[in-house]
């Protein structure tokens, strides 16, 4: 098992999410995170100060998959959080040693 991280642009949530519903992918946890990388952050005026916010906030997706489906998970999230801009995100792979199910027990591939 594979455990797939994503940091996405938040408005690009719902093409992932599509994406990934049509791949039969059931489960992910969304987290809301702040970063920065090449996009370097932006400046904002308020009541005629400016301010610069270095942290852009993100979203953070986390899927266990089994290895064969990680290649067809990655196509899919890089081609719905794509916009050709900086900061589209970066995609993180990791091996997952064990999973289990609080609930039953189960454990591996038949917990996720």
């Amino acid at each position: 098992m594979i455990k797939i991280e994503a940091v996405i642009r938040p408005q690009r949530l719902d093409e992932v999410k599509t994406a990934l519903d049509d791949l039969g992918v059931t489960g992910m946890t969304v987290t809301e995170v702040r970063g920065s990388g090449k996009q370097k952050g932006y400046t904002q005026h308020y009541r005629g100060a400016e301010y610069t916010v270095n942290l852009i906030q993100k979203l953070k997706l986390e899927i266990v998959a089994a290895d064969s489906e990680v290649d067809r998970i990655v196509d899919a999230i890089s081609a719905a959080a794509r916009t050709g801009e900086i900061g589209d995100g970066k995609i993180f792979l990791s091996p997952v040693l064990d999973a289990i199910r609080i609930r039953t027990g189960e454990r591996g591939s038949d917990a996720v």
